[in-house]
């Protein structure tokens, strides 16, 4: 069983703008309420998004200030190359993949596109909550 959840910057920024079902919706708040964990990566696209309504960057930079952010190391160095060289991601989601991997979190996210294929990434789509 995985140890905790790492959001992935879809789901923020779904989550903030609530475009997800209420059910993902109340997913997401139960486990903020534990603890927010993102990746850098996650950091660095909430703070170059540009949301259409100028003052939802306050609340993308609040939620950023509420997070634990997780940096790169080289466990997850070597995850990212592993995730690149066999699923052919964009370097972004291998990274934030391999940073769930390594630290035994499951992402959420909803690309499944891209994440559903990877062998041993637990993952949950907030959008399939019921």
């Amino acid at each position: 069983m995985a140890k905790g959840y790492l959001i992935d910057t879809c789901a923020v920024i779904k989550y903030l703008n609530e475009t997800i079902p209420k059910a993902g919706i109340s997913f997401i708040d139960e486990i903020l309420e534990v603890k927010s964990i993102i990746s850098f990566v996650t950091e660095i696209e909430l703070q170059v998004w540009e949301p259409s309504a100028k003052e939802d960057v306050d609340v993308y930079m609040d939620f950023i200030a509420n997070s634990s952010i997780l940096k790169i190391d080289d466990e997850i160095i070597k995850q990212t190359i592993r995730i690149r060289k066999k699923y052919k991601l964009k370097m972004p989601d291998a990274i934030i993949a391999a940073t769930a991997i390594t630290n035994d979190f499951t992402l959420i996210s909803d690309n499944d596109k891209d994440y559903l294929k990877i062998y041993g990434l637990k993952y949950i789509n907030p959008v399939n909550k019921k």
